[in-house]
């Protein structure tokens, strides 16, 4: 049986059939930010076994499949956070309040529309020049990295909600173990070779980026704001592979 922390991660990360034995506690959502990454790393290993279902499909056929199979897999939860973000950074004029009351509102605005569409293309994009060069290793990387970065956030960022999943992640997270499994995850990426290592700069630049403007506008970070991060890491993540590996 698996443990429950790693059950919490699948089931709130992904789509996958996965059931929970019964209420988990507080504690262990908080360790389930442990398994995030190898949740990434699944995610990888699925659409990889996908591309390599599809054979010799044209690259803009499999790579609109792919995409679709990978916002399906997480059932667009993260897509939702960017939206969210979008629209509360937009419509916020910089104050905090105002933009923690939009982010809240279940509603997406033009701007999140815009932002959304605008991210989907350019990963769209990335994955058809991987897929004509044969670089698979972008198809790991990046679903890797993004769920990497989550529990990197939550340890080095403070969360600005009271309640919810969130505030139990930021709460019992184990912050002892989360450094040492994180550079462990980080050495195995670098087995890829220069593709991981543009792969890890570009997540970082992005992750130092989001995080310096959510700590300036908010004071920390949100649900969606993570989300957020996990959209943008992967799209740049994707975007770098493709112009210069």
């Amino acid at each position: 049986m698996l443990p429950p922390p790693l059950l919490i991660a699948l089931q709130f990360l992904t789509r996958l059939p996965v059931s929970l034995p019964g209420m988990p506690e507080p504690a262990q959502i908080g360790r389930s930010l442990l398994w995030y990454p190898l949740v990434g790393l699944l995610i990888g290993g699925l659409l990889l076994a996908l591309h390599g279902l599809l054979g010799d499909t044209p690259a803009l056929l499999q790579a609109a499949i792919l995409l679709a199979v990978w916002v399906g897999l997480s059932g667009g939860l993260h897509l939702d956070g960017l939206a969210d973000t979008a629209d509360a950074w937009v419509g916020g004029y910089g104050d905090r309040e105002r933009t923690l009351a939009i982010m809240k509102d279940p509603r997406s605005g033009p701007i999140a529309v815009v932002v959304l569409l605008l991210v989907l293309l350019l990963k769209f994009a990335a994955v058809v020049v991987l897929l004509e060069r044969q670089a698979w290793a972008g198809l790991l990387l990046a679903p890797w990295l993004g769920r990497a970065l989550l529990p990197l956030l939550f340890l080095t960022t403070a969360y600005v909600r009271s309640g919810g999943l969130g505030a139990a992640l930021a709460e019992h997270l184990p912050r002892e173990r989360l450094p040492l499994l994180l550079a462990l995850h980080g050495l195995a990426m670098l087995l890829l070779g220069f593709s991981a290592v543009l792969a890890l700069l570009a997540a970082a630049l992005v992750f130092w980026l989001l995080r310096r403007a959510f700590i300036a506008r908010l004071g920390g970070t949100t649900g969606d704001t993570a989300g957020a991060l996990l959209e943008l890491s992967e799209c740049a993540v994707l975007v770098a592979l493709a112009l210069w590996a």
